[in-house]
């Protein structure tokens, strides 16, 4: 099946993100406008992850739910990771991996409660026999006033759940990972190019991308890569759910070179070609997703 080629300026080009959306955290799909695109329309597979099973964090929306449906397509089993509230989102992801013939798995768990990693590790193994790909995805952000205003428990719970249940995902699933598996973590243009207003956010996305580095050194040697995919602006329940200002959604993705937002949909190929074959070699590299906005490292 040939795909029609678009210009990539245009694509997406009459997305309107009207004001009036903010929501409380987690951010929800049904309360998001317009409708992230995922894919379900448009990502076709191409059996390049067949017999795989993944373990996705944050799978129930947004970002997550694009990498669902395209390695579901391409032939993976899945597991997801949300939130209890987020139970509604998780089954909307989970019914269009089953249309796609494959199994899955939903844990409704708060990665920052304790025992958390082993018990999801320890089911994905039960449920899906293995784990050939980790995807790190999860992640939470709230807007800062300054630094003076921020309650340290906010950024305390920053930290727990885009580094420190990451750390203890890695490790609980190292273990258990064949040769020629893969880890891939989701950092952000944060990482490059920080602004204030989300200077924890940030600081965990740099993280991301030594841990990344790090661990690539430590276990590309074992045959496992590790991988970071960084996102530029891009459209998810995160977005409304994060307290900008109704003007700075409604702009939302206009300061990038292509002068739009991006759409999850448009993430999930990085994420298939590094968990492929095709992508033998690469380990320790960040591969950024940013509407032309230059990333040059945490």
């Amino acid at each position: 099946m040939t795909q029609e080629q678009q210009g990539p300026r245009t694509k997406h080009k009459d997305d309107e993100f009207p004001t009036g959306q903010q929501q409380d955290q987690p951010g929800l799909t049904g309360l998001t406008r317009p409708d992230p695109d995922h894919g379900e329309d448009s990502y076709v597979g191409h059996d390049r992850l067949t017999g795989k099973r993944a373990l996705i964090t944050g799978g129930d929306s947004g970002i997550g739910r694009a990498v669902a449906i395209a390695f579901a397509r391409e032939g993976a089993d899945v597991a997801i990771v949300h939130l209890p509230e987020e139970t509604e989102d998780a089954e909307t992801t989970a019914s269009h991996v089953r249309e796609a013939g494959r199994n899955v798995a939903l844990y409704a768990q708060d990665l920052r409660a304790e025992g958390a990693a082993e018990q999801i590790v320890r089911r994905t193994l039960e449920d899906l026999g293995g784990i050939d790909v980790l995807i790190l995805n999860a992640a939470y952000q709230r807007k800062r006033g300054g630094i003076d205003e921020t309650p340290i428990e906010e950024v305390q719970k920053v930290f727990d759940t885009n580094l420190i249940s990451h750390i203890a995902l890695a490790k609980e699933a190292v273990p258990h990972l064949p040769e020629g598996s893969s880890i891939i973590t989701t950092t952000s243009i944060q990482a490059a190019g920080p602004a204030p207003p989300l200077f924890d956010y940030a600081m965990t996305k740099a993280a991301q991308v030594a841990f990344t580095e790090v661990l690539a050194q430590e276990l590309t040697p074992k045959g496992i890569r590790v991988n970071a995919v960084a996102p530029g602006p891009i459209w998810t329940p995160l977005i409304p759910a994060t307290g900008f200002p109704e003007d700075k959604v409604e702009s939302f993705g206009k300061d990038t070179p292509m002068e739009r937002a991006g759409q999850p949909a448009e993430l999930a190929g990085a994420y298939v070609y590094l968990a492929s074959e095709e992508a033998s070699y690469t380990s320790g590299a960040v591969i950024p997703v940013t509407g032309g906005k230059p990333f040059t490292g945490g």
